[in-house]
């Protein structure tokens, strides 16, 4: 089977049978054509002649000759493409043995995710202000933001029954999950005014939709919109920082988790499928202890 083939077979397999986000496939094609292309260069046209050398060749020449030219997380994504192509084909007896199984990806760094303080969240979301519709809109997105951890994609995915039930959001996430959110007053009094004073008169400019968050022609509010919201709001702020709708939802969790909530409640609020993934915040906020001893202890130093 050559490499065109085998990756056409398992994306069919990812979209159909696994029901994979488009997003997703999407990745997994760009990853798996670079893949194609790297064996054919090569000189290897049947997928049952590609050997484990062959693979870890691939994530050496992602790399490139002095290691930088790909960062080890992209390098990792796509090898985990390439594994799970591998593991289709033995699954499929197409092949007899993964290649790709003894290849490990590059150890990552521990990234600590990037939160801003209470005051500097509190300076971006009074930056947002006057009665303007489109600030309206912009202070309703940005609290509810801060007050669930939502995703970007997320938010402007929300429809406005999804906020139907008072005091809770409901959130779809990856893979389709869905979770149940609180909404503190101060979002709820922002989303509550975009709805009463902005958003009818918007969506009577265009054709009927769902969407909570509207653009000035009624139709959905997109990421990239969004995107804008947040950075012009940093910017006003004067926070000295570029921050990202990622930020809100770091700051989300680093904030809850410092004010003493348990990690298993922030790995619910945020949806993710693992503790381990909420317990990185902890080192965040453990951090910031360390600090503020170490600046106000007497003896710290």
């Amino acid at each position: 089977m050559t490499p065109e083939a085998a990756v056409a077979g398992y994306l069919r397999h990812v979209s159909v049978e696994r029901g994979l986000a488009a997003n997703t496939v999407a990745a997994y094609r760009r990853d798996l054509g670079a893949y194609a292309g790297f064996l054919h260069e090569r000189g290897i046209d049947d997928m049952a002649a590609v050997t484990t050398p062959d693979v870890a060749a691939f994530a050496q020449h992602l790399r490139g000759p002095d290691g930088t030219l790909m960062r080890a997380s992209s390098v990792g994504r796509m090898l985990s493409s390439v594994r799970g192509l591998h593991r289709f084909l033995v699954d499929d007896r197409v092949l007899d043995a993964d290649p790709s199984a003894e290849v490990k990806p590059p150890k990552l760094g521990l990234r600590l995710p990037k939160a801003i303080t209470v005051d500097q969240m509190a300076a971006v979301l009074d930056a947002v202000g006057g009665e303007e519709p489109a600030a309206l809109r912009d202070r309703a997105l940005l609290e509810l933001l801060y007050a669930t951890g939502a995703r970007i994609g997320e938010a402007v995915a929300l429809d406005v029954d999804d906020m139907a039930e008072r005091g809770v959001v409901r959130l779809s996430g990856k893979g389709g999950k869905e979770r149940i959110v609180p909404v503190g007053s101060f979002a709820r009094a922002a989303v509550d005014d975009y709805l009463v004073r902005v958003r009818p008169q918007w969506a009577a400019r265009g054709a009927s939709t769902p969407a909570l968050f509207l653009g000035p022609r009624g139709g959905r509010m997109s990421r990239q919109t969004a995107w804008l919201v947040i950075s012009a709001a940093a910017e006003r702020a004067e926070l000295g920082q570029h921050i990202s709708p990622h930020t809100f939802r770091h700051s989300f969790a680093t904030h809850l988790l410092a004010g003493g909530a348990d990690v298993r409640v922030v790995q619910e609020l945020l949806g993710h499928s693992s503790v381990a993934t909420t317990q990185i915040y902890t080192l965040v906020t453990v951090d910031t202890l360390r600090d503020v001893y170490i600046s106000s202890h007497p003896r710290a130093r």
